[in-house]
């Protein structure tokens, strides 16, 4: 993965745009965040496989960055987004890192299905 390139994202976002295509999202401070240090409440998301179909989507910020696609009716939203790649079977994959470089935030789209 490479650092954020907004107008590569942007152009793949579009890419993307009103067609059915499948979505991984998920948010993560750690499954065990709690139990290393008491005072961090642990939480995330996950889905995997959502088929959604978006009218426009869209890259801001200035790094970390937020990435909404915008629905007939509603949104799906990631914040936090540092890096992306895309990947030999033309997927679009978003990650966020914290300070320590793990994970916190992955936005994935493809036109398949995830395995």
């Amino acid at each position: 993965m490479e650092p954020v390139i907004s107008e590569k994202v942007q152009n793949e976002i579009n890419s993307f745009a009103n067609k059915k295509v499948y979505l991984h999202l998920e948010t993560t401070n750690g499954a065990y965040a709690s139990h290393y240090n008491q005072s961090i409440f642990s939480a995330g998301a996950f889905i995997r496989n959502a088929q959604i179909q978006y009218e426009h989507g869209k890259i801001t910020g200035n790094g970390p960055y937020r990435v909404g696609l915008k629905m007939e009716f509603g949104w799906v939203y990631a914040e936090g987004i540092t890096h992306f790649e895309i990947d030999e079977n033309g997927r679009l994959l978003l990650a966020g890192h914290d300070f320590n470089g793990k994970l916190a935030v992955a936005l994935q789209i493809s036109l398949t299905p995830f395995e």
